[in-house]
């Protein structure tokens, strides 16, 4: 007689947090301008700094060409304007400063798409790249972190940096065996989403209402790419069809 415990398959949606659940433009942007200008170096042209959104900071800052030299001091300055420093107005309340993570704000209908996930059964996890001690207070502070199960980063050491690695590490928190019967999807806007998806055997649904540039979530393997937040809940339904 088999006495061994079973559980229900679980389908896991994975969400990439700034572009896909918040408008964090205005913050990422604000602290690497000062990166650029702490370390005297021209700041890039608006289309370079809005590819910052997305990659880890060491990512974006090589990509940039910022010598090797200066790579680690720069991802300092970045977590010290982004993480700590009250240093920009929030425009929620005008005459407060606060810290470029808190410089943003969630895409109108989120919640609700959220909400209708779990409704449906989902299990529903932040994987980003952001830095974990940066993304847990953004999404409690933005009122998104009592609609998800869990939340996963990257590493302050840069040793769990990528989509691929942080999904890896989200999947071990979460317990998902995909030999018994776990799902999963990955949710992002960025190519970092899509490659991440791609390198662990998931598939990436796009979301166009972020900082993707034209073409870019289809020519990095998305799926499926949707334009609207109010299409989201029912996407995914469709896909764990």
């Amino acid at each position: 007689m088999n006495t061994t415990t079973t559980r229900a398959n679980r389908n896991v949606v994975l969400l990439d947090l700034d572009g896909t659940l918040t408008a964090s433009h205005p913050g990422i942007l604000a602290s690497v301008v000062k990166v650029f200008e702490e370390l005297d170096l021209p700041v890039p042209d608006e289309a370079a700094l809005r590819r910052f959104i997305g990659p880890a900071i060491s990512v974006s800052l090589r990509r940039n060409h910022v010598p090797e030299d200066q790579i680690e001091r720069g991802v300092r300055i970045y977590r010290h304007y982004y993480a700590d420093m009250s240093a920009f107005e929030d425009p929620s309340h005008p005459g407060t400063l606060v810290p470029g993570r808190l410089y943003a704000s969630v895409f109108p209908g989120i919640i609700d798409q959220l909400d209708e996930m779990r409704q449906l059964g989902f299990t529903l996890a932040v994987a980003t790249c952001k830095p974990e001690y940066q993304a847990i207070p953004v999404c409690e502070y933005f009122g998104l972190r009592d609609h998800l199960d869990a939340v996963y980063g990257a590493s302050v050491d840069d040793s769990r940096a990528t989509k691929d690695k942080v999904i890896a590490y989200a999947f071990e928190g979460l317990g998902f065996s995909s030999d018994r019967g776990d799902r999963a999807l990955m949710v992002g806007d960025r190519w970092t989403d899509a490659d991440g998806a791609r390198e662990m055997g998931l598939d990436c649904l796009g979301c166009s209402w972020g900082y993707a540039e034209p073409g870019e979530l289809k020519d990095h393997g998305a799926y499926k790419v949707i334009d609207r937040v109010d299409q989201l809940a029912d996407t995914v339904k469709k896909y764990f069809a």
